[in-house]
């Protein structure tokens, strides 16, 4: 008797989990995989310091106040306060030894903001700032 409550204890557990992770997976995976291509933009150039500095130019052209900035981390975070309070943070890093990875995360008050609107806009105005930059420079 003993063994077969163990057994059913166990089956349920794992049933459980299986559930769960089966859950997870499923209904988020998608929307995660979307959100993440909408974040994410890759640029021709293999110098993190200049993609950084336009990084942070851009982000004040937009009206951000930047509160954190380290090359170190290839990671910049801003405010921008306009009767609402929307932060973007965005990571660099090198893809290969010729791009740089850039991605944007931003959130309104404490909620993630998934409008791709949001991400277009910032892209855009970045690819801009990247060509500036790329052609002031030669």
């Amino acid at each position: 008797m003993k063994k077969s409550l163990l057994l059913l204890v166990a089956l349920l557990f794992f049933a459980g989990c299986q559930t769960a992770q089966r859950n997870i997976l499923d209904s988020d995976g998608e929307s995660q995989v979307k959100l993440r291509a909408m974040q994410t933009r890759y640029f021709d150039t293999g110098d993190k310091k200049k993609t950084l500095q336009t990084v942070i130019a851009t982000l004040q052209d937009l009206g951000f106040v930047i509160d954190k900035a380290s090359y170190e981390l290839g990671s910049v975070s801003g405010t921008k306060l306009h009767g609402y309070r929307v932060r973007m943070t965005v990571n660099t890093y090198p893809r290969g030894t010729d791009q740089m990875t850039v991605r944007a995360n931003a959130q309104y008050n404490i909620e993630p903001i998934s409008d791709p609107i949001i991400y277009q806009q910032f892209f855009a105005a970045l690819e801009k700032s990247m060509f500036l930059t790329a052609h002031t420079d030669e």
